[in-house]
């Protein structure tokens, strides 16, 4: 019985490990990609222009349609010959029958299909762009709550830790009070401590699930089950300051979006000239008529069938200052769009360099604080080996595990902190996407 209720825990135990999801960083990028919601918006509205920039969309092919149209008459009708009889007819019936099918084209237009189609052309490489950036934006929304999930991750074992430790403090002081050797005064302050360490760990295990919660919105909601990350990252170091800035002013994507804007501008304006030029079409038919007339007609019924084509040209002269005025406006916003991008040149070296130096800064002080943790727990062991021979008393003691439980999550925040800094200069280099996580 023994032996089967053993075996019945490890299954448990078993079960809940394997249970137990282990989400690495590239792990979580496929899933973000593929189940974000924000990233299959910006997907849709990329097909959207893909599709507007289809040849189907240019107004270079033909239109075609077809007619068909029947008539039926009854009439009373009066009819007077050339040689002088009348006829009378009450209630004469009469019909009419067509059919048709019409081709236009538009052979030159100025050349604004043209540029129309480029338009759009451009506009769709826009939306990649666009899209591009949605992606970025949430692959580091995504960062930010993973490593917050793993900094909570490492907070919560640390306080674990800290929690074991007042545990054996406590039973420690029980142990010497009951032998004489202390007052309940030791006692009791193990307990207070004990409350406090477990209320944090409490509220710690909380946040942890919150975060999660975050986290697996990022994808969708997808997850059913609970799952860990990965705490131990990699930072490079072998960065070039400037190899960085010149990547930035080719790949970063606000810039990219700007100068295809420009370019979407440049053919706006020679898509409002193209209306000062002529338009030259041609038209095609092939129809069918027939007629049932009634006894009043000279012929009683006639059918015709044929083609016709022809060849029509319209030129606008005067449109009372339209097209002059969308040119002007097509002008002015080409120029508000090179405006635009030398003032994003300006904030965007601001930028990198805010960031470049976040990072060098953050990562000097996770250093430090990684560093701090070697003095720490130097410190808290000692203590502890003068506690138990009852060199120190449990202030100090205590003291002393507040100092490395503090550098534990000091050194877990600068951490993250450092990291993130990291991912934020490489998007803003354009460079975000083409890195291992």
């Amino acid at each position: 019985m023994k032996n089967r209720f053993i075996f019945l825990i490890v299954l448990l135990v078993v079960s809940k490990v394997f249970s137990q999801q282990m989400l690495t960083p590239n792990e979580a990028v496929a899933l973000a990609l593929e189940n974000n919601y924000g990233i299959k918006l910006a997907d849709n509205q990329k097909e959207l222009a893909k599709n507007n920039a289809s040849v189907l969309n240019s107004g270079f092919l033909p239109t075609v349609s077809g007619n068909a149209g029947a008539t039926y008459n009854i009439d009373d009708t009066e009819a007077e010959f050339s040689n002088g009889n009348i006829t009378v007819l009450n209630g004469a019936e009469s019909s009419r029958y067509n059919a048709s099918v019409n081709l236009n084209y538009t052979l030159f237009d100025g050349l604004g299909r043209s540029y129309n189609y480029k338009q759009l052309k451009e506009r769709y490489h826009l939306s990649e762009l666009q899209a591009r950036e949605t992606i970025e934006n949430t692959v580091f929304q995504l960062f930010t709550i993973y490593y917050n999930v793993a900094q909570i991750t490492e907070n919560t074992a640390a306080l674990k830790q800290t929690l074991a430790i007042s545990n054996d403090r406590l039973l420690r002081a029980q142990y010497q009070f009951d032998y004489g050797q202390n007052t309940k005064l030791d006692v009791l302050n193990a307990e207070v401590d004990i409350n406090n360490d477990s209320i944090n760990l409490i509220n710690s295990k909380q946040q942890l699930k919150n975060a999660k919660r975050d986290l697996n919105v990022v994808f969708g909601n997808i997850l059913s089950n609970d799952f860990d990350v990965t705490t131990s990252i990699e930072f490079n170091i072998l960065y070039n300051k400037q190899e960085l800035f010149d990547k930035a002013k080719t790949r970063n994507t606000a810039l990219l979006q700007i100068e295809k804007n420009i370019d979407i501008s440049g053919f706006d304006i020679k898509s409002g000239k193209s209306a000062y030029l002529p338009t030259i079409g041609l038209t095609g038919s092939y129809g069918w008529n027939r007629n049932n007339n009634n006894a009043a007609s000279f012929l009683a019924v006639s059918t015709n069938t044929g083609l016709s084509g022809g060849l029509n040209l319209s030129w606008n002269l005067f449109d009372g200052g339209n097209t002059i005025t969308r040119v002007k406006n097509a002008k002015i916003n080409l120029q508000n769009q090179q405006l635009q991008k030398e003032q994003l040149l300006v904030t965007l070296e601001r930028d990198f360099n805010n960031a470049w130096d976040d990072y060098q800064n953050k990562l000097n002080i996770y250093k430090i604080r990684e560093d701090n943790i070697f003095t720490s727990e130097n410190n808290f062991n000692r203590t502890e080996e003068k506690f138990k021979i009852g060199q120190v008393n449990s202030i100090e003691f205590r003291q002393a595990q507040l100092n490395l439980l503090n550098s534990e999550l000091s050194r877990n925040q600068a951490k993250y902190e450092a990291k993130l800094a990291e991912l934020q200069m490489l998007q803003i280099c354009g460079e975000l996407l083409n890195v291992n996580f």
